[in-house]
């Protein structure tokens, strides 16, 4: 019985990679929406992810290993049988609670229902080649080219590069490192309907994995062995939120009152915006603006189910701010700005692959136009918060001094130290009026959130 669930949920990763590769799809998307209409169990569910985003995560290391293996190159196979030998390899270097013999079993079954003899004859001879081989074809522990690196931490070398210009080697290697780890599921307690210890009692009756204190956000908890909490009647009733916990920080650091007027300009799907109304007390008024039309009802369905009734929407490019809203009429201003996603590579693995160096520089333009656009909008004394889930400088740290030498009457605010735990003040990366969380730092996501003051 067990092995039958195996061979499914290998056939499961399969279908998932291939269209992932054809489509040019989010795998997170694509997992969602398989997983949901799938009958295996929650464990074989647990093994689709894993090997999914496992294999996806490591193609660099994969294919490096399989150019070696295949005598005409990864690139020579078709698509299927390309993807079954990542999951393949995947399996033997770094599933250790999987026994070799099943692991090759398995995916020679699968080549034998999807394709000829010839093609199981080839599965079988380059796994088999792999393990005579292994010392050989493992990357180094100690990589020192960037060539190497980029096998060795499966990600582009140009990232490697200009994360170690920011940041050296050694934070380098530990955060690129970290992305392999699978992202920790934490939600958000709505403080409008319950105290965080009690959900926490609460959950932890049911039975559903273990709910523990997030060490890093006031309202966060992490969750472990269970299930997805989309599907729970805490969600459904407007319990939690989905929320990784260093995106919690950002309405934490704008830290809005109660009664306030608080703009978001790039809102959806409205994880940081609901988080502002429940700081609020739900008592004031949050405009949550987007670009995109279908994203607007997120927005609307995410505040309905939490008992939000303080946030109105609007369609809207945030580069046309100052034409829809009069100058100085918000008290605080959000902007969680489109960026690389850099950050978020543990959570989303497939961004490594589909990312350039030049995306960024586009990127900063468009958060230039963003943070010019919001500038007017705020009062003498307001809050502006900008931040991405990135570790790029160029978005980040280099996009705040230039803001900040373009708009003299802004300036950064640094009591966002007194709003934050003592855990992140300790660790992260600061300077005037912004902080910068890397993936290894808490094995939460990437995060730059900077607080600045109009005067």
């Amino acid at each position: 019985m067990t092995k039958q669930r195996e061979v499914n949920a290998r056939e499961t990763a399969l279908s998932i990679l291939e269209k992932w590769e054809e489509r040019q799809a989010y795998s997170n998307l694509l997992l969602n929406q398989v997983l949901q209409a799938s009958p295996l169990n929650e464990k074989d569910k647990r093994l689709v992810t894993e090997l999914v985003y496992g294999t996806i995560q490591r193609k660099n290391t994969l294919d490096w290993i399989l150019n070696q293996l295949v005598k005409k190159g990864v690139g020579s196979l078709e698509l299927w049988v390309r993807q079954l030998l990542r999951l393949g390899i995947y399996q033997l270097l770094y599933l250790d609670k999987i026994p070799e013999r099943a692991a090759i079993y398995e995916t020679v079954q699968i080549s034998k229902k999807r394709g000829h003899r010839g093609i199981s004859g080839l599965v079988n001879g380059v796994l088999r080649s792999f393990l005579r081989n292994r010392h050989r074809l493992t990357p180094k522990k100690n990589p020192q080219t960037l060539a190497e690196k980029a096998v060795s931490y499966s990600h582009p070398g140009w990232m490697i590069e200009r994360m170690e210009q920011a940041y050296g080697e050694e934070e380098t290697k530990a955060a690129l490192l970290s992305n392999h780890h699978p992202p920790r599921v934490s939600v958000r307690v709505n403080q409008l309907k319950m105290d965080r210890d009690v959900f926490i009692k609460e959950w932890n009756a049911t039975g559903n994995g273990r709910a523990e204190a997030s060490g890093i956000a006031p309202e966060g908890v992490t969750i472990s062995g269970g299930g997805n909490p989309a599907f729970t009647p805490w969600f459904r009733e407007g319990y939690c939120t989905i929320q990784d916990e260093s995106s919690m920080l950002v309405a934490r650091v704008l830290a809005p009152a109660p009664g306030m007027k608080v703009l978001d300009v790039c809102a959806a799907p409205g994880g940081k915006t609901t988080h502002l109304a429940e700081l609020m007390k739900n008592q004031g008024h949050i405009v949550a603006c987007d670009v995109h039309d279908h994203k607007l009802s997120l927005i609307r369905s995410n505040a309905s189910r939490l008992g939000i009734d303080i946030i109105s929407v609007r369609q809207l490019d945030g580069r046309n701010l100052p034409g829809s809203f009069q100058p100085h009429s918000f008290d605080a201003v959000l902007l969680d700005a489109p960026c690389s996603g850099l950050g978020v590579i543990r959570r989303k693995p497939d961004l490594k692959w589909g990312k350039e160096a030049e995306n960024i520089e586009a990127l900063a333009q468009l958060q230039k136009e963003l943070l010019d656009a919001a500038a007017p909008l705020l009062k003498p004394g307001g809050v502006l918060v900008y931040s991405t889930c990135t570790w790029e400088p160029r978005e980040n740290r280099e996009q705040v001094e230039s803001f900040l030498k373009r708009h003299p009457d802004f300036s950064g605010d640094n009591t966002w130290k007194e709003k934050l735990p003592d855990p992140v003040k300790s660790r992260v990366r600061s300077g005037d009026g912004w902080i910068q969380i890397l993936p290894h730092d808490f094995l939460s996501d990437g995060f730059f959130i900077s607080r600045m003051i109009k005067h």
